[in-house]
């Protein structure tokens, strides 16, 4: 993690929005008309589409068969950016947003749409994107993966900032302190004091997280707070510009004692845990269904959302369908979030990494949950090893949960192992749609896919899919 103080920006005028800042691409200064179109779909980002004057209408916070009054965002040579500001004639799946700072937390964009009706514009993006890019459809859509859409988040970043106030008579100029997230198409942040996606533990303490830092001396040297929650504890990072005086670490220390909370300092890239005072510095998720426990640092890489991460994980098994007598590769494998559950079916796993703490971190979970059948290896997955020592014994089946840039130069490589299943976890269809269409080339075809609700009320699109060789 950068040791740099992140470029936050805070408004200063309450929940009024922020005017928009014109992209280098704009060709010209937002107009300052509010005409009124008619949106006829979604697009991939799930906002609305009209038509105006001839040019496409990329429109947020509209839903398809309404119609609104826009404000424009920007003009581009091809097409034009705008918001609704009055919803005037609404869609059925249409919802009052339960969060109060919907209208600039550019966290949850698409509060203003029913869950179901979240999950099946989401459901439409993945078969058009694979239809597009790769000219197939899957032979089975799976049902979607679904479950609480509120209180699931189980990791984020808040930043904060301290901000002038705008002058009054009589007053200086305080400085306000701004806690939250960033507003939508800015780099300001929305002042929250309440978060409906993040666990109601942590929601309910945000004001007393706002008036713990503005009572620190050196408040405006913390840059920002993360937190992370397991199934037993959550944990504060607080990253910190200058050394904390004793009396800032106590007023921290006496907040997370009171809350049963762990606490970690950082000042530099590595943060270090200072309460409790004993034990590891690890939270933990289970997986029920096959019995593992899985232990990890509250600044892993982890799925945010454990309870449709286990239903995920279930999928994925199900799917992959690993034998007593066969052998495994699960690659971009983290801590071993599917290695360990696959390592309960197959003969041998093998899970790689090119995060060598994560590849450490499998490990210390292998051993945690006893199991021997399972080797984690640290390799840049851009190049081919398939000449590996690990690779050299083939692989019956594969699993991968590569980033959102995808997994192409993977693919390509490990087409030749004539692996008869492989399972793919994607957090992009564009490119889950581009690999697509190299393994299709490659022999396989697309048997199942569906999408999975990991991140309701927001635009990211989570799916798995199964290939099977022909």
């Amino acid at each position: 993690m950068s040791s740099k103080r992140p470029p936050f920006k805070a408004s200063t005028k309450g929940r009024k929005a922020a005017p928009h800042k014109r992209s280098a691409k704009s060709s010209s200064k937002p107009s300052a008309s509010t005409p009124t179109v008619a949106i006829d779909a979604l697009s991939h980002e799930v906002r609305g589409i009209a038509r105006l004057d001839g040019k496409t209408l990329f429109v947020d916070n509209a839903l398809p068969g309404e119609t609104v009054k826009v404000r424009y965002l920007a003009h581009r040579a091809k097409f034009d950016e705008a918001v609704a500001t009055e919803i005037i004639e609404p869609a059925p799946e249409r919802q009052q947003p339960p969060c109060p700072h919907f209208e600039l937390c550019g966290g949850c964009a698409l509060q203003h749409m029913q869950p179901d009706a979240q999950i099946a514009a989401k459901e439409k993006i993945l078969l058009d994107q694979l239809q597009r890019f790769a000219h197939t459809s899957p032979a089975d859509v799976l049902p979607p993966l679904t479950s609480d859409s509120v209180g699931y988040r189980n990791k984020a970043r808040l930043g904060t900032r301290y901000v002038k106030e705008a002058h009054k008579k009589g007053e200086g100029n305080k400085p306000r302190l701004v806690l939250g997230f960033r507003e939508k198409r800015s780099n300001n942040l929305t002042d929250i004091r309440e978060c409906l996606v993040m666990p109601e533990a942590f929601s309910r303490q945000l004001p007393h997280l706002h008036q713990l830092i503005d009572r620190c001396r050196e408040g405006r040297h913390i840059s920002h707070v993360e937190v992370a929650a397991g199934e037993e504890a959550i944990a504060l990072v607080v990253r910190h510009l200058k050394p904390l005086p004793e009396s800032d670490l106590q007023l921290w220390l006496d907040f997370v004692r009171q809350q049963g909370w762990h606490l970690y300092l950082q000042a530099d890239d590595t943060p270090h845990k200072v309460w409790p005072e004993d034990g590891e510095e690890r939270l933990s998720y289970t997986l029920p269904e096959f019995g593992l426990t899985m232990h990890f640092h509250p600044q892993d890489f982890v799925q945010v959302n454990f309870a449709i991460n286990r239903q995920m994980v279930q999928r994925a098994i199900a799917l992959l369908d690993p034998q007593p007598n066969e052998r495994v590769l699960d690659l971009f494998c983290g801590l071993g979030n599917f290695t360990l559950p696959l390592a309960k079916r197959a003969a041998e796993v093998v899970g790689v990494e090119g995060a060598l703490d994560l590849t450490r971190r499998g490990r210390e979970n292998a051993e945690r949950n006893q199991l021997n059948n399972v080797q984690f290896q640290a390799a840049d997955l851009t190049e081919d090893f398939s000449t590996s020592l690990w690779a050299r014994g083939g692989f019956d089946k594969i699993l991968l949960d590569p980033p959102r840039t995808g997994a192409l130069e993977v693919v390509r490589n490990i087409a030749h192992f004539g692996a008869q299943r492989i399972v793919y976890v994607s957090c992009n269809p564009a490119t889950l749609a581009r690999d697509t269409a190299e393994l299709l080339q490659r022999g396989y075809r697309l048997s199942k896919a569906g999408v999975m609700d990991m991140f309701p009320h927001t635009t990211h699109v989570e799916s798995i899919a199964l290939f099977e060789r022909q």
